[in-house]
């Protein structure tokens, strides 16, 4: 029977092994989820809400064993896996206090007698979630969705599956019943399968363009729904009359956080003219400083990349951008030793049809680029 494998990426040891259910076994689970859901849509707000709150305390009572196992499980630095957990709890009851005001009826003018939209539940909604931020990405596509009165099951990321089981277990542990959200462990190609079954009837994603893409066309040709999170590469551009040590304590953690593995961090900064040099020198300054370790410790900064093939296609990039006249100022080289870690890396000298000027470096790596002004800032 095929297994998804989890390895520490900061050590290359395997911690657990997890069987992958077939298709048939995964369209079964769907369907039980939506036999539950005609049962889930009749309960009301406030029944919703008290399971939503006794599931922010799962995550507040077992915050230490669930942090730990993100950091086993991809690499991210204890401090900031802990700060994800309470960040679950905090949605949940977000949502638990907020959810029948969000959608409740809204009246509309109109000539006729009555007027109003309305939220209803629509079903089944299948979610393709990433392994970086492997708890509260699940969380905040499954609480507002069952909150609606839909039900949820999700594709989780291979390498985070015990995240995966025990987000599932964290539902059941708040009381919530069985087939309301279920986690399906099954291989990627079997993605198109679940899509184009009958009773999912949206589909939700955060990953690649490349992904997305395919999720999108699957959808796209069996009319599904579709709400998707995919790849930038996110532009922080810095003016002449920045604070300079607050922009680059804010573009170090920027780059840094969640060892560089984050969407919607700042990846490109475009830096005016008049203060590049400075901005460089500091920047670059605070970035050789920044801790890299294991990421178990308190006092690093910086832990593994999620996995070894990950880092190697970030190397790959780097190098390439030096190929096509990039500078390499910092960094750039992988370190010996056990584990998925790649160094701070800062690149420079960058002109558009550059790898790291076009494309997201989904790492601890930075591109820095000189802008004449405020407007060429914009135009970059």
């Amino acid at each position: 029977m095929a297994s998804s494998i989890g390895i520490n990426p900061a050590t290359g040891e395997k911690i657990s092994e997890y069987n992958r259910i077939t298709s048939r076994e995964a369209l079964d689970k769907i369907a039980a989820s939506k036999k539950e859901y005609h049962h889930w849509k009749q309960k009301t707000f406030e029944e919703r809400a008290t399971l939503m709150y006794a599931l922010a305390d799962v995550f507040d009572k077992n915050k230490e064993e669930y942090a730990q196992l993100a950091t086993r499980e991809m690499g991210k630095v204890i401090g900031q896996s802990r700060k994800e957990i309470e960040k679950c709890a905090l949605v949940c009851r977000y949502y638990a206090e907020h959810a029948s005001t969000l959608l409740a009826d809204e009246t509309v003018k109109t000539e006729a007698t009555k007027s109003y939209v309305t939220f209803q539940p629509i079903g089944v909604i299948l979610a393709v979630m990433p392994w970086n931020f492997p708890f509260y990405q699940v969380i905040r596509f499954a609480i507002p969705a069952l909150m609606g009165g839909n039900t949820g099951v999700l594709k989780h990321a291979s390498n985070v599956q015990g995240c995966a089981f025990a987000i599932e277990d964290a539902f059941l542990k708040a009381g919530f019943p069985k087939g309301v959200f279920m986690n399906l462990n099954v291989e990627a190609k079997d993605v198109k399968i679940l899509i184009e079954n009958k009773n999912i009837v949206a589909i939700t994603l955060t990953g690649s363009d490349a992904t997305g893409r395919s999720v999108a066309s699957i959808a796209g040709q069996n009319l599904k729904k579709t709400v998707m999170e995919l790849g930038g590469s996110d532009a922080y551009i810095i003016l002449d009359d920045v604070d300079l040590e607050e922009a680059t304590d804010l573009a170090t953690f920027g780059r840094l956080q969640n060892n560089g593995q984050t969407c919607i961090a700042a990846k490109r900064f475009i830096v005016h003219d008049a203060i590049y040099d400075a901005f460089l020198a500091l920047f670059t300054k605070k970035m050789k400083a920044a801790k890299m370790g294991d990421p178990t410790n308190e006092d690093v900064y910086y832990g593994p990349m999620a996995r070894q093939d990950l880092r190697d296609e970030l190397h790959e990039q780097v190098l390439k951008t030096i190929e096509q006249g990039g500078r390499l100022v910092l960094g750039g080289v992988i370190p010996e030793g056990k584990g998925a870690y790649y160094p701070a890396t800062i690149l420079v000298d960058l002109e558009p049809g550059m790898e790291a000027f076009d494309n997201e470096l989904f790492g601890p790596a930075a591109s820095v680029m000189r802008a004449k002004d405020d407007a060429h800032a914009v135009e970059l």
